[in-house]
């Protein structure tokens, strides 16, 4: 790649869910997106409606696919199904509420809160198996779309240990410093498959005026209210 040419990625969430909204692990559940969600990534459709895209990239779970199925008909473009771009599995907290989940599994619940980047509850992934499957799909992009743009519809684990790993943050603070609203939209440029710049992050003024305050949905380090 020569140093004027930079690839664009539109690295997006997909839209909220019923299961979001009642704060349930849903990492590999199969689960639509809300009437919400496809109105907030409706808007955002219409904000990337002029913009060149290349190719369309998603997670095969459906809410990813609606999301990007929505993004991609302005362009005219077929999904790119991605097996590394799906969510992080959480085990047998998969359904659960967060609630339920601390209650459950007292120590199992504690461990993941210290450390999610190598711990993992029972059958689930730890967040540096997450970034071992995805950091290779985002390599491959940039190297077949060359001074492209091109859209990536993930998750709110996935991307966040994607943006961390790319700009070299420590990774194990992942849920602790970086949110990730549905159908938010972060820019990330690279000029190089291992160079990227950070252009624009959890963008939602395409369906929002007032930036969200995070609370709640990160860790118990973030949410002050539990301290």
């Amino acid at each position: 790649m020569t140093a004027q040419t930079t690839t664009r990625l539109f690295m997006i969430r997909h839209g909220a869910t019923q299961s979001s909204a009642e704060d349930r692990f849903s990492g590999s559940v199969s689960i639509d997106i809300s009437e919400e969600g496809k109105f907030q990534v409706e808007r955002l459709a219409e904000r990337l409606t002029d913009d060149s895209i290349a190719a369309v990239y998603c997670s095969p779970l459906l809410r990813a696919v609606q999301t990007a199925e929505i993004l991609a008909k302005p362009h005219q473009l077929s999904l790119i199904h991605e097996e590394g771009l799906r969510e992080i599995h959480h085990g047998h907290w998969e359904g659960l509420r967060r609630a339920d989940v601390e209650t459950q599994f007292p120590e199992e619940y504690a461990a993941w809160e210290e450390d999610p980047f190598t711990f993992a509850p029972q059958g689930g992934e730890a967040g540096v198996n997450v970034i071992a499957r995805a950091l290779p799909v985002i390599r491959k992009i940039v190297v077949q779309h060359r001074g492209q743009n091109v859209i990536v519809v993930s998750h709110k684990a996935t991307l966040r240990l994607l943006i961390s790993s790319l700009l070299g943050f420590d990774a194990r603070g992942y849920r602790d410093r970086l949110d990730q609203l549905p159908a938010c939209l972060n820019v990330l440029d690279f000029k190089d498959p291992v160079r990227a710049r950070l252009m624009l992050f959890n963008d939602v003024s395409h369906y929002t005026d007032h930036p969200h305050r995070s609370s709640g949905r990160l860790s118990k380090w973030w949410d002050i209210s539990k301290e």
